[in-house]
């Protein structure tokens, strides 16, 4: 995908804005003790901020795992961003899996709460150098 660099900067504004509407469906269902769709949500946040991130850079990886790899290799290696993110991203990731697949996968509320005060903090680093970005 060649976009112009106003054109990335609104895509990556919309899939912000994705983030954030996702975080608040996390918070809301973890609230109505929905907690697998909580941290459905919590991650889904998460890959679009990432996604939100790497369009900046021109990257628009097609798979979650090229996402977090891309992630990685464009951001966390220069040291852009700290190394944690990637170790929570995966994290996510594989409790989205674990809920969303599981037939048998039961979640308590401290999974829940833990995987969306994760994605507030992952969103808020990323969302920081986003706007780095987009201001230099």
């Amino acid at each position: 995908m060649i976009l112009k660099k106003e054109d990335r900067k609104s895509l990556s504004d919309l899939r912000m804005a994705k983030a954030r509407e996702f975080l608040e469906d996390a918070g809301a269902n973890h609230k109505d003790k929905r907690y697998k769709t909580s941290i459905n949500r919590s991650y889904y946040a998460v890959l679009n901020a990432a996604r939100a991130l790497l369009i900046l850079e021109s990257s628009n990886p097609e798979t979650h795992e090229g996402t977090v790899t891309m992630l990685s290799l464009r951001f966390v290696k220069p040291g852009h961003l700290s190394k944690e993110i990637v170790k929570k991203f995966k994290m996510l990731h594989t409790r989205r899996a674990d809920v969303d697949y599981g037939d048998f996968e039961t979640v308590d509320e401290r999974e829940s709460e833990e995987s969306l005060k994760i994605a507030r903090e992952t969103i808020e680093e990323i969302e920081h150098l986003r706007q780095k970005i987009i201001e230099s």
